[in-house]
């Protein structure tokens, strides 16, 4: 339970967040501010890649997300654009010391303890902040939806998740997409076009993995060379999540790049593209979406 007088643990975020915005121009994506923080802040690979227990994200990023729903409520932060972060006129002109940060928090707990609504954000943070996933600012309601999301993609077979990923690049708009994982074939599960115009499309290869831990660089450096001269792009796809060391090899200089999807990003397309949940106030798992991949 974090101490009163200190508040939990991802409080200490509140100024670097609003910092890093400014230094951004007042917008940018998450993983921007995030790396932004980790350069200004010096944040070593050892904290960055220190996963929650669900393996769902990185213990850093669940902090930052949580810094940025308190602004968000505090209205440093606009919630307005999903996939953006932008700084509202306060957080522009704000100036946030760690007493300010601190007062924040406690009079946000306050009003969020006179809302039934928030009753499980209390519960949440009075138990151990840093396990909870931080829920999205512009829902109404925090069920952790997200969660079993990712348990209902962990639960299929290794086939049953390359053919969501297969039917997951279909409908972000690959074409010709084909399962074709074999042993020897360099943990290649898969192929696509991505259509760029009339004259332009990209032959990509895919691997998919049902992983719970981090994925390391020596994975990306081997799928890196298993599409060396058979495509110009590839994708890996991991319920876990990649090291810092696994970010830095996937866009190094003079290699094809490698696109990374980590579970965060798994689910968040997932949402974007109503894929597998049913609308509601709150997304609820379409169980029967999931039943063709089992």
């Amino acid at each position: 339970m974090a101490k009163p007088n200190k508040g939990p643990q991802f409080v200490k975020y509140f100024a670097p967040v609003i910092s890093a915005l400014k230094e951004l121009g007042n917008s940018g994506t998450p993983s921007e501010v995030k790396d932004l923080i980790a350069i200004n802040l010096q944040i070593s690979d050892n904290i960055l890649d220190e996963q929650l227990p669900s393996g769902t994200s990185s213990r850093f990023d669940n902090q930052v997300a949580w810094a940025r729903f308190y602004l968000v409520k505090a209205g440093y932060i606009d919630s307005s654009k999903r996939g953006i972060w932008k700084l509202t006129e306060a957080g522009i002109n704000s100036e946030i010391t760690s007493k300010k940060a601190l007062e924040i928090f406690q009079k946000l707990q306050q009003a969020f303890r006179q809302e039934s609504i928030n009753n499980q954000i209390n519960k949440e943070l009075e138990t151990d902040e840093d396990n909870v996933a931080a829920p999205d600012s512009n829902e109404n309601s925090f069920r952790n939806y997200r969660q079993e999301l990712l348990e209902t993609i962990r639960n299929l077979s290794p086939s049953g998740f390359e053919h969501l990923c297969q039917r997951l690049l279909r409908e972000s708009g690959f074409q010709q997409v084909e399962i074709t994982g074999r042993s020897g074939d360099g943990g290649i599960d898969g192929k696509g076009i991505l259509r760029i115009n009339l004259l332009i499309s990209i032959p990509v290869l895919f691997q998919c993995k049902r992983y719970i831990g981090s994925v390391g660089a020596p994975e990306i450096r081997d799928f890196r060379g298993a599409i060396m001269g058979r495509a110009d792009k590839g994708i890996f796809i991991t319920t876990g999540t990649f090291t810092s060391e696994a970010r830095r090899e996937a866009v190094r200089d003079g290699v094809p790049p490698i696109e990374l999807v980590d579970a965060s990003k798994l689910i968040l397309m997932f949402e974007q593209l109503e894929l597998g949940l049913i609308p509601k106030t709150v997304d609820e798992i379409d169980k029967r979406f999931f039943k063709e991949f089992s």
